[in-house]
């Protein structure tokens, strides 16, 4: 589901924008970047927080 979120939100974005997301658990942090990827999105960054949270820097495909 949150590969879904992620998608429909750059999918409002242009080209070239950036899309920060914050996400739990370890089904997310694998499956959004490898599809973002996949889908020719470039993935710019991902940082864990103390609490668990990761977050996740996506470059919308030009």
């Amino acid at each position: 589901m949150t590969f879904v979120r992620t998608r429909l939100e750059l999918d409002r974005m242009a080209a070239g924008q950036v899309l920060r997301i914050a996400m739990r658990g370890m089904e997310p942090r694998r499956n959004v970047p490898r599809t973002a990827t996949e889908q020719g999105h470039a993935v710019l960054r991902e940082v864990e927080q103390a609490d668990g949270t990761v977050l996740v820097w996506i470059r919308k495909k030009s």
